[in-house]
């Protein structure tokens, strides 16, 4: 098998009907960004294009703009390949941007953009997922509005309840609970202004020791229950960090991973699968639905270890640590190729 570099750049879809927030967030985001470099593909429906204006002068060059018309249906995948190749395109044979956020205007058909990132011929990136915004004080006349919001929700990643400051705690209550109903296994946060923290999104501060774009260290700080979360936009959400120097177990895991739990968004780390071949560790990526193992060598002197960060909304913390102490291997054990078939079908073979 060859090696997969698995420093892909994670393309994110941004969607919502109109006037959900969508902008607003894009732009609380490049604000808030900690150092992540991030490129923008912006879709206005209409002649002017006013979002496209808005944060142009965050992202300078990294952002490419589709004005009149609408992203799923005036392109296809190769289309977007054209764009997605413009922002991903090396510099100095190093990633100019860190993740690609695509907006979408507020008609487009998010289970076509999604198919479409999926289908990209462009081995320099993976799928971030899908975001969807809702308007949390036009939530119901949404709904009547638009009945698609509904299949929107079911397919979504994350969902973000956006303009909580405009209704009262018990509407807000109401609304992130038929969210939550409709959004299947996705995680649900509430925001106002669009102030959601980009570590939920994406991977900031990228260091020297990354998983993908973030540092175990940073990871770490989030699972620091010493530390106060109160008025913090992290604190809709918590994370698990995971470590063990015993192999882990590829059916087990696969089950769990297969089985995971509602609200759990992202999973990053790496595995030792204790297998034949000691040369390589599996990096391992998974957002909402969206699962890739990424075989590469073990770093020169580091020691095995399976170290994973999972990140969620409504999650059983101390649960998720027992279920994957239960993954662990009965030491001494060989994984042959037969019983890493679970794992190998998520094994994405590009080079570049």
């Amino acid at each position: 098998m060859s090696k997969v570099n698995p420093q892909q750049i994670p393309v994110v879809v941004l969607a919502g009907f109109l006037g959900s927030g969508k902008t607003t967030l894009l732009n609380h985001l490049l604000h808030r960004s900690g150092g992540t470099r991030i490129g923008a593909i912006v879709n206005d429906f209409g002649a002017i294009e006013i979002d496209a204006m808005a944060v142009a002068g965050q992202l300078g060059d990294s952002t490419v703009s589709l004005g009149n018309g609408c992203l799923c249906c005036a392109v296809d995948a190769s289309e977007l390949d054209l764009y997605l190749d413009k922002l991903t395109r090396p510099v100095n044979d190093r990633h100019a941007i860190d993740v690609i956020v695509i907006e979408a205007s507020g008609i487009a058909e998010p289970q076509e953009l999604v198919r479409m990132v999926l289908a990209s011929e462009n081995p320099r990136i993976v799928y971030g997922g899908l975001v969807e915004v809702v308007d949390a004080a036009e939530f119901d006349a949404t709904r009547e509005k638009h009945p698609e919001v509904e299949r929107h929700l079911g397919i979504a990643d994350l969902v973000v309840v956006n303009k909580a400051d405009r209704v009262e705690e018990a509407e807000r209550e109401r609304v992130l609970s038929v969210a939550r109903a409709a959004a299947a296994r996705a995680a649900v946060v509430s925001a106002s202004y669009g102030r959601v923290d980009p570590e939920l999104l994406f991977d900031c501060r990228p260091t020297e020791e990354r998983i993908g774009q973030l540092s175990f260290d940073d990871m770490h700080r989030h699972d620091d229950s010493s530390q106060p979360h109160t008025g913090h936009l992290h604190s809709a959400y918590e994370s698990v960090a995971f470590t063990s120097d015993m192999p882990m177990d590829p059916r087990r895991l696969m089950d769990f991973l297969d089985r995971r739990s509602d609200g759990l968004y992202r999973i990053k780390g790496y595995v030792d699968f204790g297998t034949a071949d000691v040369r390589n560790r599996y990096a391992v990526h998974a957002v909402g639905r969206f699962l890739r193992f990424y075989p590469e060598p073990w770093p020169a002197q580091e020691p095995r270890l399976t170290q994973l960060v999972l990140i969620g909304t409504d999650i059983d913390t101390e649960g998720l640590r027992k279920q994957l102490d239960a993954c662990t291997s009965d030491a001494p054990h060989t994984v042959d190729e037969h019983s890493m078939w679970g794992v190998l079908r998520y094994v994405q073979d590009k080079e570049f």
